[in-house]
């Protein structure tokens, strides 16, 4: 089966074999059936019974992706909030997503309140502990149940990490470069740059939890393990054909093996159907 590319974005027509991004992108594998997530991933499905509170704040985000993209959708709940993160990354590069999505929180978060957390709580252990005793209590319907768990802060056990068992969004999205360009990136640099807390936030997508830990500022990319997937590394989707990335001295190749069901995988705004 060959391997083509569709552009989904205002941009010049594109060769797969010759691409120049302006900037580093994040490849995900986006699987077209839910039946192609692995039975063990299938085994931990969550189903989410969202309560007043729930849907109030589900909407509420949704509709401030919708404002930031422009991109407009007539779902609702949870179902809402994906299509709108889903637009954005067929439309928009990664640099464009990240900036999008912290437009979005801008609108959803008033200044004055963020001005104030960031003034009463400066970084400290007490603030760390806090903000992720706030994240489990306030932002289930975003990412899913959660735990606070202990890390080591400079020699000293601290109860600053959060414990995603298993994320909403990257469950429903089942996309590894939704994940990196519009929750992990964005999200990192909003929390510092607005409240002044550091956060790394460490994405596991063997079994698709995740830890956010409070006061460590995140790796340079070219360190960072959720930017730099081995090759063969073992995902929910392992069932679906492999492809392997080509670094050329003119931009990025695709070449493609195992190609047996359909599936599309997001690259930069773009997706490539095989």
């Amino acid at each position: 089966m060959e391997a083509k590319l569709v552009a989904q974005c205002n941009s010049p027509t594109l060769t797969l074999a010759h691409w120049k991004p302006k900037q580093p992108c994040v490849v995900g594998v986006l699987a077209r059936p839910a039946d192609d997530i692995s039975g063990e991933a299938r085994k931990t499905n969550h189903v989410y019974k969202d309560g007043l509170f729930d849907r109030i704040a589900i909407n509420y985000l949704s509709k401030c992706v919708q404002e930031a993209t422009g991109l407009k959708n007539s779902k609702s709940g949870y179902e809402s909030l994906v299509e709108a993160a889903t637009l954005a990354s067929q439309r928009f590069s990664p640099i464009e997503q990240h900036q999008l999505v912290i437009q979005s929180l801008d609108r959803a978060f008033p200044k004055p309140m963020l001005l104030l957390i960031r003034t009463l709580l400066p970084p400290s252990k007490f603030a760390r502990k806090l903000f992720a005793i706030f994240t489990t209590l306030f932002f289930a319907w975003l990412v899913g149940p959660s735990e606070v768990r202990e890390s080591e802060v400079e020699g000293r056990r601290e109860r600053n990490v959060v414990h995603i068992k298993k994320c909403r969004f990257l469950e429903e999205t089942n996309c590894v470069g939704m994940c990196i360009n519009l929750c992990k990136l964005p999200s990192q640099s909003f929390i510092k740059d607005s409240l002044g807390m550091s956060v790394n936030m460490v994405p596991n997508f063997d079994d698709m939890s995740c830890e956010m830990i409070f006061g460590e500022d995140p790796p340079e990319s070219t360190d960072d393990p959720a930017l730099n997937q081995p090759q063969g590394k073992k995902k929910p989707w392992n069932q679906l054909p492999r492809y392997k990335l080509m670094q050329q001295s003119d931009g990025i190749g695709i070449s493609n093996s195992m190609m047996d069901r359909p599936i599309s995988i997001c690259i930069a705004g773009l997706r490539v159907l095989t």
